[in-house]
């Protein structure tokens, strides 16, 4: 018998951070379901929505800490509380254009409070006794748009510098460097991964595709930046997930690894899809219960036979990065992870679930945030 080189981990105590978001919603899910104890610490800002974990909240396995990272003493006595073994660091300020507007508050969370985090970890890791310190790791969640614009070819590797252009991909670029530091300074067991853009279920509604579906079923324009020529790798939110499970369970301390969907679409190709979708799954004209003020009123918008007539385009961001794609075969090669779920059938799935959930979505709509565009970067 061939022995498995990737042998079922044992179940885990997981803290994970940024668990009410959406990737992180996702993921406590599936770390339950894969048998490991669960306790999401999250601040519960704007896209933080317990609302995304209703369906596990009484789950024996799982706890949670309402918890802002940028509060050391709190991550202190939480960790000490819980005393995990092993750490996945997702919570984030993550919207490029929120940066733009208000960049501070990027660089107190994902940068100050990856420090708490990781002095935290620090104390909680010198605790330990040899087989839990062999066992514990520090898993860093990041993004790809920390190594700027692709041209026309070429791919993200591990070994890409750095070149951010955001103050989001800043912010994630410096905390990037921070987990790093504590791995070769202080022998932390560090492991950083970087993905492309994710999309799925419970993503807060002011990313670009459930803003075009919300905006659909509003009747509304449809903003695309600049001509939509923008391209970007799109990942189903639940590859991602069984990507960091991976890497928490099998990865190496001190290895980046690198996680992409192999899906490269321009952003005006992605809006003509999710448009073609929507004339299918949710017709024009057909139902007003559908619409998403919220007052429930018909708009002034004219009615369109196809939603792609809605599409405007609009003054593109500042420094908006013109490609990013990943080459995840480190990942796939070391640990067996490639993704699973096929980016047509995942948009699908994604837009059917935003017109399945309607409560989820109406319930964030009907407080500050309304599909407002951000990050016009005016001056006072």
């Amino acid at each position: 018998m061939v022995e498995n080189p990737h042998p079922q981990p044992a179940p885990m105590k997981l803290l994970i951070t940024g668990g009410a978001g959406f990737i992180g919603s996702n993921l406590v899910r599936m770390a339950l379901a894969d048998g490991h104890q669960v306790l999401n610490l999250d601040a519960l800002t704007y896209a933080g929505n317990l609302a995304s974990l209703s369906d596990v909240e009484a789950h024996p396995d799982y706890r949670f800490a309402q918890v802002d990272i940028t509060d050391a003493a709190a991550v202190d006595h939480t960790i000490a509380d819980y005393q995990p073994d092993a750490i996945m660091h997702l919570a984030a300020e993550s919207h490029v254009d929120r940066s733009i507007d208000g960049p501070g508050q990027f660089i107190q969370t994902n940068v100050i409070g990856t420090f708490h985090l990781l002095q935290s970890s620090l104390k909680h890791y010198r605790s330990l006794e040899a087989t839990a310190k062999d066992r514990f790791r520090f898993l860093h969640v990041s993004t790809d748009e920390v190594y700027g614009s692709l041209g026309e070819e070429g791919l993200f590797s591990e070994t890409t510098p750095y070149d951010p252009h955001s103050p989001y991909s800043a912010s994630k670029a410096s905390s990037d460097h921070l987990a790093r530091a504590w791995q070769d300074t202080y022998g932390l067991p560090v492991m950083v991964t970087n993905c492309s853009n994710n999309y799925g279920p419970y993503q807060f509604p002011e990313k670009l595709i459930p803003v075009v579906i919300l905006k659909c079923l509003r009747g509304e324009p449809i903003p695309v930046y600049g001509k939509g020529e923008n391209i970007r790798d799109w990942l189903y939110v639940e590859d991602h997930c069984r990507a960091l499970l991976s890497v928490i369970e099998k990865g190496t301390p001190g290895e980046t690894y690198n996680i992409g969907g192999n899906t490269e679409k321009r952003n005006i190709d992605l809006v003509h899809l999710i448009c073609n979708l929507m004339d299918e799954l949710a017709p024009r004209g057909e139902s007003n219960e559908l619409r998403a003020t919220s007052d429930e009123k018909e708009t002034d918008s004219p009615l369109a036979t196809r939603h792609s007539q809605l599409i405007s385009f609009v003054t593109d961001r500042p420094g908006h990065d013109a490609r990013y794609a990943i080459d995840s075969s480190k990942i796939k090669r070391e640990l067996g992870w490639e993704p699973s779920q096929g980016f047509e059938s995942g948009l699908r799935k994604t837009v059917q679930w935003y017109l399945d959930n309607q409560s989820w979505w109406k319930n964030i709509l009907s407080g500050d945030y309304q599909l407002n565009r951000l990050g016009r970067a005016t001056s006072s």
